[in-house]
């Protein structure tokens, strides 16, 4: 049986949709600019798959889809950043060069590989001052976007930026970016997710040499009760309470659990 034909602009066309339904399927990632650095938040119930990490002394990473393919990604990544800062200076480590070199990879599987990466990529570089940060995304196939202010990946991404761009402040403290990047995470009428199941970082730009840290437990929790700025109305109104002598019915724990089955 002859074999069909197909253009290369269908074979591109085909392999940019496969790309995209898969990085669809995974939870929105957040990154944005605050007052003092870039934070990083996206939903994440496993503890032990991180979609956000640290590249290099300034250089966070943060990531959505397909895990395995991301991963390669980071460590690739880490490679590149200590060769170049061991062989010449560390402030020769830029996420710009970083995001050049993801961009050259991405666009060479894309282009010569049957399957692309199913994966969105952010590298973001904190500054000694706001004018200095940069957030660069990058895309299955290599291109790259010089974001401002903030950025969103993966799900809903198109959703998310939108209600980003009506939230989002220049010189925003660390809780009110919280705030506003799980607003926008969270669609209109729905339930945040847990403490438990979020993945919160930063880089810091007051912190001395190292500038990214992890926020978990005690203090996400505290950051999270600091904020001062307005939650988003509700969407439904709230559930009439039980008459008097009824027991209410009781509440369960989110129910968006990850099983490993769909991308991160």
């Amino acid at each position: 049986m002859p074999f069909g034909y197909a253009s290369p602009e269908q074979i591109m066309r085909d392999k940019a949709d496969y790309a995209r339904k898969g990085i669809a399927r995974g939870r929105s990632v957040v990154v944005l600019q605050y007052v003092d650095g870039i934070l990083f938040v996206a939903p994440n119930p496993s503890r032990a798959l991180h979609k956000i990490s640290e590249i290099y002394d300034r250089i966070g990473f943060a990531a959505v889809g397909r895990y395995n393919e991301f991963e390669e990604l980071r460590l690739g990544g880490i490679r590149y950043a200590d060769i170049n800062g061991y062989t010449y200076d560390r402030s020769d480590v830029t996420g710009r060069g970083l995001a050049n070199l993801y961009a050259s990879n991405l666009g060479r599987i894309f282009t010569e590989s049957i399957k692309s990466l199913e994966v969105e990529v952010v590298v973001a570089e904190v500054g000694e001052t706001k004018d200095g940060d940069a957030i660069y995304r990058l895309t299955f196939d290599g291109s790259v976007f010089d974001e401002h202010g903030f950025a969103a990946m993966g799900g809903q991404a198109e959703a998310v930026a939108g209600r980003l761009k009506e939230r989002y402040r220049e010189s925003m403290s660390l809780a009110d970016a919280l705030e506003v990047a799980l607003t926008a995470l969270t669609e209109p009428g729905g339930e945040r997710p847990p403490v438990g199941q979020l993945e919160v970082a930063v880089l810091d730009r007051n912190r001395e040499h190292r500038k990214f840290l992890r926020l978990t437990g005690a203090r996400l929790e505290r950051l999270l009760g600091q904020t001062t700025t307005p939650p988003a109305t509700p969407a439904t109104p709230p559930a009439t309470p039980p008459a008097s002598g009824e027991t209410p019915p009781p509440t369960g724990p989110d129910g968006d659990v990850d099983d490993g089955s769909s991308p991160l």
